[in-house]
């Protein structure tokens, strides 16, 4: 059997920059062991695979990860729908054309804009409220990361694990430098995976207005998640959309509409550009969205005995 394949970049207009993602718009007949070797394969963060609708939406669609499949994530439905829109899945796109994708997670809804006969950019809305867990002492993230404990700031939250489809641990870092210095210590991975935290670990520090470099980003952030099969990753959509959750949720203001521009995969060499947006309304975080643009690098087919 043979398997239709492509490879776009997601959040970014330049290839060779954002997030890798290999999607496989006609899976039918892969097994689940099968969609494994595959992912590990390509060996990006993610590979994404394209069913039927079982529930009468969209598509149905599965993710993974070099070591497991996983519920829900930004960036593969992003490029999901930029790569089913741009070889002609859903016809000619009148923008905005909403989808729908059936996942674990539950229902992702993704806005595709196009202009002048070019996909543009896509925009998920999360599957699920925003869930506001533990918080993690910040001398063990410090640990797994390699910065010193007083380059965590705590003003507006301690580091904590949050969702909305897929946790990860976020910590506010007190500048870029720290930020930049930051290194996988895996033995402090393993503390927190001992100690029942998911040590999927979301790092941003806020871009000051004085900032020179700052190239009108509000955020600049990493993730690291190594137990899960992904050092770090250039483009993390689905942590990046919590966290517009996250402080939206920490505004003094109780009702308003909020955006950030976040920038991510710097210090990979893979800038990618983010757009979080969060809704809030008498307190409540009612709304999450993440979109960008993606730019497609290369097709082929993949044979199986």
């Amino acid at each position: 059997m043979k398997y239709r394949y492509y490879i776009c970049d997601v959040f970014t207009e330049t290839r060779f920059g954002g997030n890798q993602l290999a999607v496989l718009p006609k899976a039918d007949g892969l097994t689940p062991d099968q969609m494994q070797q595959i992912t590990r394969e390509f060996n990006f963060s993610e590979t994404a695979f394209v069913f039927p609708a079982k529930a009468g939406h969209t598509r149905h669609v599965r993710i993974f990860t070099p070591a497991s499949e996983i519920p829900f994530a930004g960036h593969p439905n992003v490029g999901t729908a930029f790569v089913l829109a741009t070889i002609g899945e859903f016809g000619e796109i009148d923008s905005p054309h909403t989808i729908i994708f059936e996942e674990e997670a539950g229902l992702v809804s993704v806005s595709i804009h196009a202009a002048e006969g070019k996909i543009v950019s896509c925009e998920l809305a999360a599957p699920q409220a925003l869930s506001l867990g533990k918080t993690v002492e910040p001398e063990l993230v410090a640990s797994a990361v390699s910065v010193n404990r007083d380059d965590i700031v705590t003003d507006t939250h301690d580091p904590q694990v949050c969702s909305v489809g897929l946790p990860f641990v976020f910590t506010e870092l007190r500048d870029r430098a720290a930020l930049e210095r930051a290194r996988i210590n895996i033995s402090g991975f393993e503390a927190l995976r001992d100690l029942g935290v998911n040590p999927q670990l979301y790092l941003y520090t806020r871009v000051g207005e004085s900032e020179p470099d700052g190239h009108g980003f509000d955020i600049r952030a990493r993730m690291f998640a190594p137990l899960s099969g992904v050092a770090e990753d250039p483009a993390t959509g689905s942590a990046n959309c919590t966290l517009g959750g996250l402080l939206a949720d920490y505004e003094q203001v109780t009702s308003g509409m909020f955006s950030w521009r976040i920038a991510q995969g710097v210090e990979m060499g893979r800038p990618s550009t983010l757009i979080a947006r969060a809704e809030k309304k008498d307190g409540v975080v009612t709304g999450m969205w993440i979109g960008g643009a993606s730019v497609l690098v290369s097709e082929g087919t993949i044979y199986l005995d």
